[in-house]
């Protein structure tokens, strides 16, 4: 069985059903809204007709409600009587049909004639299997989002966070605020060859998504049982946000869009204002931010809203009149809760808004954060008050930087980090595992600019992850690779770019040094380059 992620259970016995065979399908009324889905990646690749008329006693599929299959799972059984798919919700039904569409390989030139009888029931033992894609830094156009959404649903995940501003790059239309788009869209060049060159392109960079292209982005997604989560970042990764608007910072002062990512430009070159956190007291900023939730609210009907609130520095809020007033005048204690308050503000207006608020581990810095704020764990280094909201009751997902960063080279984080995951680290316990929503893996795109080098950083990590994030028990990382041989070949008729064994699975410990040393300080394209080479491209 080459199905990715392994099911719970396969039941085998003697006997084959001829695929060619089938000439109807039925469905219940609950699940029309995802046959559309089914025709598109299954039914029309195996010449099964949705309208088809199939003789009494005759093999047909079937697509059935039962109350009692777990949410997102399935049964699958496959005999003389033809397919049926049974489950309690349409992504059950959807994930079925992605296990017969891989069983079938029905992407492939040459799918099988006949399938072998199985009973198979599956079910996910996490809520929020995800990926995450920086737009901000490289804009990809809807096409290609679009594509990693049809992988996202062969693969049974179901969660898109899209990080949609930085300080590189805003990306998506306000109405309220045009000069976001106008001005913060658009970059006069790009940093080439790592954080401590000082190269760029020497060329623009600009996009964003109009709302109409994020309403039809996210309809698309919806029907493929994926919700898309928006990341607005603040107060922090602004910059952007500051060439648009400039008081929103606590020094009004104009300044452009960065063209570098990192602070070794900056500050080699004296260049104070590189990072930089928006005025929590002023009235205006809120104002603002209040009138671009609003605006996010209405384009994304998903129950989270993501507000980044990650590597905030304090420093102007230390010496900010207008902070420092707002200080005083709520009782906090110094600048670090100061960024409690304000994600606790924002947290607030989001409630009213029926949603939830994210926001990286970092915001735990305060000690004052509700524990109704869903925590990312993203950070290298032990994070201690993770553990510390998790005793007071809050949530966290997992996205660690050693498991979860695809955009970092392969030599430092092999493709075995992200299958052998444990969320019990560092003093998380397996009494909190009801308190981990589940995981997710990280698409930054510093250096990322094509869609072929994204899905390159991508495959087969999101495969990992995919099986890692499905079950909690039962992965065999040697297993896995087996299967993987066979799978890729439904991404090779996908025409979709994936890392070779040779490249995600180093072996040459000397050799990994010098490409983990290389990917950071000049150049992040070499085991991209090498890759397109064993592929004889």
């Amino acid at each position: 069985m080459n199905i990715i992620p392994k099911p719970k259970s396969e039941n085998k016995r003697e006997g084959a059903l001829n695929i060619a065979d089938i000439k109807s399908v039925g469905y219940d009324e609950r699940f029309g809204g995802v046959i559309p889905i089914i025709e598109q990646t299954l039914l029309l690749k195996l010449s099964i007709n949705i309208g088809g008329i199939s003789a009494e006693g005759t093999p047909a599929l079937s697509i059935v409600y039962d109350e009692k299959i777990k949410p997102e799972g399935y049964a699958l059984k496959i005999d003389e009587k033809g397919i049926k798919i049974s489950a309690s919700d349409s992504r059950g039904v959807l994930y079925a049909a992605q296990s017969l569409r891989i069983l079938a390989n029905a992407d492939t030139k040459n799918p099988v004639k006949s399938i072998g009888f199985t009973e198979i029931t599956d079910y996910p033992d996490n809520g929020w299997r995800g990926m995450s894609i920086d737009v901000a830094r490289h804009f990809f156009e809807i096409k290609e989002i679009k594509k990693i959404i049809d992988l996202m649903l062969l693969h049974k995940l179901n969660v898109l966070h899209m990080h949609l501003t930085d300080d590189q790059g805003w990306r998506v239309e306000i109405k309220k605020f045009p000069l976001l788009t106008e001005i913060g869209s658009k970059r006069e060049k790009t940093h080439i060859h790592g954080w401590k060159q000082e190269d760029h392109d020497g060329t623009p960079h600009s996009g964003y998504y109009t709302q109409e292209q994020l309403k039809d982005i996210v309809g698309y997604a919806a029907l493929r049982g994926i919700s898309i989560i928006p990341e607005i970042d603040m107060p922090a990764h602004f910059a952007a946000a500051f060439a648009s608007y400039s008081y929103l910072a606590c020094r009004d002062k104009k300044v452009e869009v960065p063209w570098y990512f990192g602070g070794y430009y900056p500050m080699k070159h004296g260049i104070k204002d590189w990072n930089r956190s928006a005025c929590i007291g002023k009235k205006t900023t809120f104002d603002f931010i209040y009138g671009v939730i609003d605006e996010i609210c209405e384009l994304f009907p998903a129950p989270y809203f993501h507000i980044g609130g990650d590597e905030a520095p304090f420093g102007e809020w230390a010496t900010c009149p207008d902070c420092q007033r707002l200080i005083r005048e709520e009782g906090l204690n110094g600048a670090k809760e100061l960024q409690g308050y304000f994600i606790n503000r924002i947290n607030d207006y989001i409630k009213k808004k029926g949603k939830k608020l994210i926001a990286w581990n970092e915001a735990l810095k305060g000690k004052n954060l509700d524990t109704d704020v869903l925590i990312q764990y993203w950070v290298p280094l032990v994070d201690k008050n993770v553990a510390n909201f998790l005793k007071k009751g809050g949530k966290v997902l997992m996205s660690k930087h050693s498991a979860f960063y695809f955009d970092i080279s392969y030599s430092q984080y092999p493709l075995k980090n992200t299958y052998n995951f444990s969320p019990f680290i560092e003093g998380i316990t397996e009494e909190y595992a009801d308190q981990i929503v589940g995981m997710e893996g990280e698409l930054w795109t510093e250096w990322i600019s094509t869609a072929d080098k994204l899905e390159f950083q991508a495959f087969p990590r999101v495969t990992a992850l995919a099986e890692n994030v499905w079950a909690k028990d039962g992965k065999d990382y040697g297993e896995f690779l087996e299967r993987w041989e066979s799978f890729k070949e439904i991404l090779d008729a996908l025409g979709t770019n994936y890392a070779e064994r040779k490249i995600f699975e180093p072996k040459n410990p000397l050799k990994r040094l010098y490409r983990v040393y290389e990917w950071y300080a000049k150049n992040q394209d070499k085991e991209y380059m090498e890759n397109k080479n064993l592929k004889g491209k």
